[in-house]
């Protein structure tokens, strides 16, 4: 399937061309056809699939179709995303994919100063991609209202609940017109998220590919069984590996990402975190540094790494297991995007193997494990204990089920119409 048979229009289907791009994703192929119809969406994807272009297109196309030329813009169009690296991303695919539709959008985020985004809002722009807290300040303020929003989006829904947005997004949802077309984008699919679905959506359809228990195939896992105290040198070992120009390594704590950071650094590797505790202005220079290759390891926690999308990233390094199943696959899925290959390794202490499981049951796999590295686990023998359970060291994989991609009729029922 090629874009020019969804129907796009030529001045998007330029824009798409111009960025290399000719075949639509599965998330994209599903998803455009139906928000072109003008039905509310459901979409669940795993990260890397391209679901930003999923909705950015259609909107585009839609309020192509018509165009309001007033002399100051209304905002026609909110999209609202849980971070400001995300928000940044999906600001640009606006500004690419719309760059000959004419149509204007702008990036509202705090940590900064406000006058720059007030400006811009006070000359007009057609689409506002926001995170809630600075979107509810300035409209707080008098500089931006909601009443003219045709579509709204949710992008990274499960993230900002995580973050405890649910209060701030309920607020936003009560200042936007009843009728709409409302697009709600999340990765899984948590109770909460469900209720929070049905208070937002309209009769939606559902589109889900991939879904998030499945990892990319192209990304090669591996265990690494260590004690918790050798992580670090373990850590310094392979990153002595000249092939590993970058990697991505995760951590579940802010100061667990400055502490190895500043054990990088004694070992001349540049490396720099990323984490709610650091300004927005250093964060965004730390992951600019990282896309420029000019910083070899960036460091983040699970929220702060929402939204980063650097492309060619081969390496993801888990230096601690996460003790959320559905979070690994968020993390590996930074790497092996849009076909590319990718490698994921993970530490994994005595006390982490509990999380190790859960990862496994959820992605029905069974993730090989190197054993002939110095910092082996002491406390327990994985070689012994894998080969009693069955495993051995062959790296053998369970049955994965086959990616599905499916539409259907979403159950839930929206409180309001469209």
């Amino acid at each position: 399937m090629q874009f020019e048979s969804l129907n796009i229009i030529e001045p998007i289907l330029k824009a798409v061309k111009e960025e290399g791009y000719t075949i639509p994703t599965p998330i994209q192929a599903e998803s455009i056809p139906i928000i072109l119809r003008g039905n509310d969406l459901i979409g669940s994807a795993q990260t890397g699939t391209g679901k930003t272009a999923a909705f950015a297109i259609p909107i585009l196309q839609l309020l192509s179709a018509n165009k309001v030329y007033d002399r100051k813009r209304k905002i026609r169009s909110l999209i609202v995303t849980p971070t400001r690296e995300l928000a940044i991303q999906i600001g640009e695919s606006f500004s690419a994919y719309g760059r000959h539709t004419g149509l204007t959008n702008t990036v509202i985020f705090g940590g900064v100063n406000q006058n720059p985004q007030t400006n811009t809002l006070l000359r007009g722009v057609d689409i506002v991609i926001a995170t809630p807290g600075r979107l509810l300040d300035l409209i707080n303020q008098g500089f931006m209202n909601l009443r003219d929003v045709e579509i709204l989006v949710l992008d990274e829904a499960d993230r900002m609940l995580d973050m405890g947005f649910i209060h701030d997004v309920k607020r936003i949802i009560a200042l936007v017109p009843k009728k709409r077309q409302s697009l709600f984008f999340s990765a899984t699919m948590p109770a909460e998220i469900v209720k929070l679905a049905a208070t937002i959506l309209s009769n939606p359809l559902r589109v889900s590919v991939t879904p998030v228990s499945s990892t990319v195939d192209i990304i090669n896992q591996y265990i690494y069984f260590v004690d918790k105290g050798n992580k670090p040198s373990l850590l310094v070992n392979i990153l002595r590996d000249e092939n590993i120009k970058t990697a991505l390594v995760f951590t579940r704590t802010k100061h667990g990402a400055d502490k190895v950071v500043k054990i990088l650094q004694k070992n001349n590797i540049t490396a720099e975190a990323i984490h709610g505790n650091k300004a927005q202005n250093a964060r965004q220079r730390a992951l600019n540094n990282f896309k420029a290759q000019t910083t070899r390891v960036l460091v983040a926690t699970d929220i702060a790494a929402r939204g980063i999308d650097v492309d060619d990233l081969e390496y993801v390094i888990n230096f601690e297991m996460s003790n959320i199943a559905e979070t690994y696959v968020h993390r590996i899925g930074r790497t092996g995007r849009a076909g590319a290959k990718g490698t994921a390794y993970s530490f994994c202490d005595a006390e982490e193997k509990e999380f190790l499981r859960d990862v496994e049951k959820l992605i029905n796999k069974r993730i090989p494990i190197i054993d002939n590295h110095p910092f082996p686990l002491m406390d327990h023998n994985p070689v012994k204990e894998k080969k009693q359970q069955g495993r051995g060291n062959s790296g053998h994989q369970a049955p994965r089920p086959a990616a599905a991609s499916n539409t259907r009729r979403w159950a839930g029922r929206s409180n309001s119409s469209r």
